[in-house]
């Protein structure tokens, strides 16, 4: 499709919305204002560069080999920049604890410093992106009993405690450089596999260890906290330390962002219709945006129903400016740089078809109680000429179209994906 011809579609399309009351230059102009978190886990499998000799736990579960997994700090920079050529709009990259540069040496999570991830910081300076951390308590020694923060051993929970007290730091000097806010996220495995009697023990544990954590405050304008739930994972199928009740009433009493994962939750229960209930009551919430399959399977979003409300959501709240959005899959079963665009790109579509909604309109019939005009509208907006808006915004931030994606993501898996081997260290 020619340049011409986009453009042309994009006056008709404007002409289209402008019928409904819906400016598309501004409804841009807000897409452009909205930043989506990388993870960069989706490249290596949630590996890290600790040790290549160690395996992931904790309730994750990569499936797949696909050729072309990320055994390098370069290697992954490399995927993440041909990924961000290939997104429109803004990003910030989402880092875990294990993908510091160690050069080789052991490094114990209690010990991490910022020195490790400096090369993290000068790449996004380059790159033009913010950067989010994360605690990385997994796929560890000290956590194989499936307990780090709630841990009844003083000497786990102790070291552990360590690990993101200096997580926290690291994330306040990365948003000192970068100048703007790192979101700190804790997530712990924290759980047990089959019948737990004393889980008021262990909650009392994990409250203490956040109350010690928490103590150390840093400047909202460089590092702000979340704290996310979990259902249930591998090995936590009968409790989870961390549940959505208590993290909501953490983050309600201590001023911290709620993390909103829409794959941590029973496959019944719709994330977008919490997020007009915590608003509420916190200031701010950060979404890791996923694809649960029958359970927390972190497949690639998608342009569902579930992603499509939970867009829908913050913007008919008025709350895009306070909400965080990141993304959280890996899928090794497919092409990992496809994966990434792909995912990516439907969580700003999704954003897109909730900004492009005449909600006005809707609400107005709503307020009258005309159901059936309510309902006609919802379905009517779903297929006006979005499409042709999106092509026009790929077009303005000088980005490929859908239509050019999977001869680029092909090309790049030719000329570097399938070149490379396992790295040991």
């Amino acid at each position: 499709m020619s340049n011409q011809t986009i453009i042309e579609t994009y006056k008709l399309a404007k002409d289209v919305y402008s019928k409904y009351g819906i400016d598309t230059d501004k409804v841009l102009e807000s897409l452009q204002n909205l930043s989506i978190s990388l993870h960069c886990w989706q490249a290596d499998d949630v590996g890290g560069f600790e040790t290549k000799a160690s395996s992931i736990g904790g309730g994750i579960q990569v499936t797949g080999n696909y050729p072309g997994k990320a055994n390098t700090v370069e290697e992954m920079r490399a995927d993440l920049e041909k990924v961000l050529s290939l997104l429109p709009g803004n990003h910030k990259l989402n880092l875990h604890a294990i993908y510091g540069e160690f050069n080789g040496e052991m490094v114990d999570r209690d010990q991490i410093e910022v020195k490790h991830f400096q090369g993290w910081i000068d790449w996004a300076k380059r790159n033009n992106v913010g950067i989010d951390f994360n605690a990385t308590c997994f796929s560890h020694p000290k956590a194989e009993d499936g307990f780090t923060l709630s841990s009844k051993d003083e000497e786990v929970r102790k070291f552990w405690i360590e690990h993101v007290k200096r997580c926290r730091e690291i994330s306040n000097e990365i948003g000192k450089q970068l100048g703007q806010p790192c979101i700190h996220n804790t997530w712990i495995p924290d759980g047990s596999k089959d019948m737990c009697v004393d889980r008021l023990g262990h909650r009392t544990l994990l409250k203490a260890s956040l109350d010690e954590i928490f103590e150390t405050e840093y400047d909202s304008k460089y590092m702000k906290d979340a704290v996310e739930s979990k259902l249930f994972g591998i090995g936590s199928e009968s409790m989870v330390v961390g549940s959505y009740d208590f993290y909501l009433g953490y983050a309600i009493k201590n001023n911290k962002l709620i993390c909103l994962d829409n794959g941590h939750f029973h496959p019944t229960e719709q994330v977008g219709d919490k997020i007009s209930s915590v608003l509420q009551f916190v200031d701010e919430i950060l979404l890791h945006m996923t694809r649960g399959v029958r359970w927390d399977s972190d497949h690639v979003v998608t342009l569902n129903d579930e992603s499509t409300l939970i867009a829908q959501e913050v913007v008919r709240a008025g709350a895009l400016d306070k909400t965080n959005v990141g993304l959280d899959f890996f899928d090794a079963s497919i092409n990992r740089v496809g994966a990434y665009v792909t995912g990516c790109r439907a969580a700003r579509k999704a954003f897109l078809l909730a900004l492009l909604e005449p909600t006005d309109l809707i609400k107005a019939h709503e307020e009258k109680g005309e159901n059936f005009e309510r309902m006609f509208l919802l379905e009517q907006a779903k297929s006006l000429p979005w499409g042709a808006v999106w092509d026009y915004y790929c077009l303005q931030q000088q980005t490929a179209l859908d239509s050019e994606i999977i001869d680029v993501v092909q090309d790049y898996e030719k000329s570097h994906l399938l070149h490379r081997g396992e790295v040991l260290v």
